[in-house]
């Protein structure tokens, strides 16, 4: 799957690592649920370490159809709950 970064391009990640991101995707909705900021940016951060070193990053110049896109490092509590869908950001969880 195709996977979007917003502000940092997209990486061909592989299906079988879903269950591990979904674990991170369900404590982050909790954590936007509860308004936990320093658990959400905690959590935020290591959802994308994971999609980065899990994933091969696609050349710039690469425009692939992306399955999933993710906030940005810098997003917002607020930014993030606006992109949520009601299993959070990665379809499947929760």
């Amino acid at each position: 799957m195709i996977v979007r970064i917003m502000g940092e391009g997209q990486v061909r990640l592989d299906d079988s690592h879903l269950a591990e991101l979904n674990r991170l995707d369900d404590e982050l909705l909790a954590e936007i649920q509860n308004g936990d900021g320093p658990g959400f940016r905690r959590t935020l951060a290591a959802l994308l370490t994971r999609v980065r070193d899990l994933g091969t990053p696609l050349p710039d110049d690469a425009l692939e159809p992306s399955e999933l896109i993710l906030p940005s490092p810098e997003a917002t509590l607020e930014e993030v709950r606006e992109l949520l869908s009601g299993d959070g950001l990665i379809p499947g969880g929760a």
